[in-house]
């Protein structure tokens, strides 16, 4: 059965960061992913993403609690990485403006919602995001965000606790370059 709408979204673009024999970030993936009809839900399309096999139970489906008031109290991670539970953000970047260089022990989903946005890795390599819903998987890599355009970028951001990356024995601990 046709689709009564044509279907004109981009295939959503997937970046995963990991890392070299010596730390170093580097770039693990850069692939386009195309959506697939959703049998059950006649005029909705679906892609998966990224799914991990670990658990994190929550109870916050039982809380009343606004889950946008809680404080992370974790200077270690800049208190962006709730140590038992996730934290969902939205960054706006202004035009050519840059943040500095930095990796938290969380596994995060980045995904562009508006504007333009460059990922900056330490060895330089830069990947262009340029579509809403271009993702970067963030495996807690060393990284910078740069805004190339003359707008406005925003992207939402779900960080999740996770266990610091270790390189031949050697654990890769939270860092913020200035």
């Amino acid at each position: 059965m046709c689709e009564p709408y044509p279907y004109t979204f981009p295939h959503l673009r997937r970046i995963v960061t990991s890392h070299d024999n010596q730390g170093n970030s580097v770039i693990q993936g850069d692939v386009e992913i195309p959506s697939e009809r959703m049998e059950l839900v006649k005029g909705a399309r679906s892609a998966s993403i990224w799914v991990t096999t670990d658990s994190i139970p929550t109870a916050d489906n039982n809380k009343c609690e606004d889950g946008g008031k809680r404080k992370i109290d974790d200077p270690s991670n800049f208190e962006l990485v709730h140590p038992t539970g996730t934290n969902l953000r939205s960054t706006d970047l202004a035009p050519g403006a840059i943040t500095p260089m930095h990796r938290t022990c969380s596994l995060d989903y980045n995904i562009l919602v508006s504007g333009e946005l460059i990922l900056i890795n330490e060895d330089g390599t830069e990947k262009y995001l340029k579509n809403p819903g271009d993702t970067v998987i963030q495996k807690g890599t060393m990284h910078a965000w740069r805004n190339p355009s003359q707008h406005w970028t925003r992207w939402v951001t779900v960080i999740i606790a996770a266990d610091p990356v270790v390189v031949d024995g050697r654990k890769l601990a939270p860092e913020f370059v200035h």
